[in-house]
């Protein structure tokens, strides 16, 4: 097939990229124009390449929700670090602890709801994280 000039030069800069560079330039004009891979494409490489940074699979979830389950045997503990973990009055964080099972908070990246959890389960409470 015949290109013009100026594509066939962008095909040439194109076929010496690194899969990083090329990862660079798709991010690029989703950026800069909007515009998606269309899906079902050719898939050129399956994994990483070596030094190449480990980014995570479309289909695993980077948010999270913190579900209060129960509240266990030390109610003051929970309702404590519910209301310092976020910020909450003294009858709102009871409320919500005694309103479990529950989300405490949502839309977290792993380690912040992994954090959450521990302080909960540390208190006494019975948390579990799912994904958002």
């Amino acid at each position: 097939m015949s290109y013009s000039e100026k594509v066939q030069q962008i095909i040439d800069i194109a076929s010496g990229l690194t899969l990083l560079e090329a990862k660079e330039v798709v991010d690029a004009f989703k950026t800069e124009f909007g515009v998606e891979p269309a899906a079902g494409g050719p898939v050129v490489i399956s994994g990483a390449m070596p030094g190449a940074d480990a980014a995570p699979a479309a289909d695993e979830p980077t948010e999270f929700n913190v579900i209060l389950k129960s509240y266990g045997e030390s109610k003051v503990n929970v309702i404590k670090a519910v209301r310092n973990e976020l910020a909450l009055g003294l009858k709102d964080a009871k409320v919500m602890v005694e309103g479990a099972p529950c989300p405490i908070k949502e839309s977290l990246d792993r380690g912040e709801a992994d954090k959450l959890a521990d302080t909960l389960k540390d208190a006494g409470a019975e948390v579990e994280v799912v994904p958002a």
